[in-house]
């Protein structure tokens, strides 16, 4: 039994008399995911499967109060089952559940998905941080820089030794698929990346090392273009080097600038009418302010 599996087992066993029944697919009602995408082919997959096998594993889910149950654990095979045509499928009813423990399964199960993306990974395993930190998103981003930061030396905040440190270095070994160092360097990025590579990444059109080549390209209509040739099947190491070459050429100056420059080394301002060699100086001053090129006094 993998680590995940056992500590899932582990959560279902401290609910109140769980009990093994069958639901009707009108009494389930899904956790609000709103980030939550299915890959369309790998769930018609799952349908096919269940009509010619059933529903092998049974859905977790607690009771509302109200004659329906939450799904916990298991909306995948819930959508599939839907898709498949049943009307009803196995569960396992969670009494007594509270929220925590309900969102920590539910974060648990999600990681074990094979269609799980690598944004929307990092996304439940920030969550699933700040559940067991007790903390909000945004404050263990925070936590995780200022581990890294120690870890390298760029600061001594005395962070390392922490029972919140400690804590996360438990659920990355728990998780056993990257450490909290690696998390940090290759998934936090993926964060901040601009709403069409997010959109690209979630539809697993990019792999997520693609998506962060792409981010270095600012300019949107030209990231387009590049993005459309990653959809289409152009290699990392071939989209590298279009990126490096983009850059260097943004990195270069326009024609104009380079006209503009060799025009002023040739200018000879004592050649100039006075009204209008007064006119450039000052033009040349302001420039040379802006670009804090003037002598302090």
């Amino acid at each position: 039994m993998s680590a995940i599996r056992a500590y899932l087992k582990g959560l279902v066993e401290e609910a109140k008399k769980p009990t093994s029944s069958t639901l009707l697919l009108a009494e389930l009602v899904p956790r609000p995911q709103p980030r939550r995408r299915f890959e369309e082919a790998s769930l018609k997959a799952l349908a096919e499967s269940i009509r010619a096998h059933g529903v092998l594993e049974p859905l977790l889910v607690r009771p509302l109060g109200d004659g329906r149950y939450e799904i916990v654990a298991g909306e995948r095979r819930y959508r599939a089952a839907q898709m498949a045509g049943l009307s009803e499928v196995p569960v396992v009813v969670l009494e007594g559940l509270d929220e925590k423990t309900a969102q920590a399964i539910a974060l648990m199960e999600n990681l074990q998905r094979e269609d799980l993306n690598p944004y929307e990974e990092t996304v439940a395993v920030l969550d699933l941080l700040a559940l067991e930190l007790g903390k909000g998103r945004e404050e263990v981003v925070s936590l995780l820089h200022r581990m890294r930061n120690e870890r390298g030396g760029k600061a001594t905040q005395n962070v390392l030794g922490s029972p919140e440190a400690q804590k996360v270095e438990e659920v990355f070994r728990l998780l056993g698929r990257m450490t909290w160092e690696s998390f940090v360097q290759a998934r936090l990025p993926l964060l901040n990346l601009p709403p069409d590579l997010q959109e690209a990444l979630l539809e697993g059109a990019i792999p997520y090392t693609a998506a962060l080549e792409l981010k270095k390209v600012k300019e949107e209509g030209e990231r387009r273009k590049l993005l459309e040739e990653a959809k289409a099947g152009l290699s990392l190491r071939e989209l590298k080097a279009k990126v490096r070459e983009l850059l260097r050429k943004e990195a270069s100056p326009p024609p104009w600038h380079k006209e503009v420059l060799a025009r002023l080394s040739r200018l000879d301002l004592e050649a100039l009418p006075p009204e209008k060699r007064k006119a450039v100086e000052r033009h040349l001053q302001a420039l040379a302010k802006e670009l804090g090129l003037t002598r302090k006094a």
